[in-house]
């Protein structure tokens, strides 16, 4: 039976220097209106939590929704034009 610190070079065999990557500063800021969009849907799925929804809260919903939709059309459609052989 091995022991944990004789399995943990193979788990950790590349070190955390605990900040995030320019690489992975990107990504986040290139998904970040996404983030905000998902967030805010959430916020409002979260206020009807316990009781039944109102028209306000209804139409609040769906314009979060219809921004969530539209963040990830966005980042899709930037994602492929930044690949190669993206759509033109």
């Amino acid at each position: 039976m091995k022991s944990i610190a004789a399995l943990q070079a193979v788990v950790t065999a590349t070190p955390f220097a605990g900040e995030p990557t320019d690489a992975e500063l990107d990504a986040i800021e290139t998904e970040m209106p996404l983030i905000l969009a998902d967030l805010a849907l959430l916020d409002a799925q979260i206020m009807t939590i316990g009781r039944t929804p109102t028209e306000l809260d209804e139409r609040r919903i769906r314009r979060a929704r219809r921004r969530v939709l539209t963040a990830r059309r966005d980042l899709t459609n930037r994602t492929n034009e930044a690949q190669p052989g993206g759509a033109a």
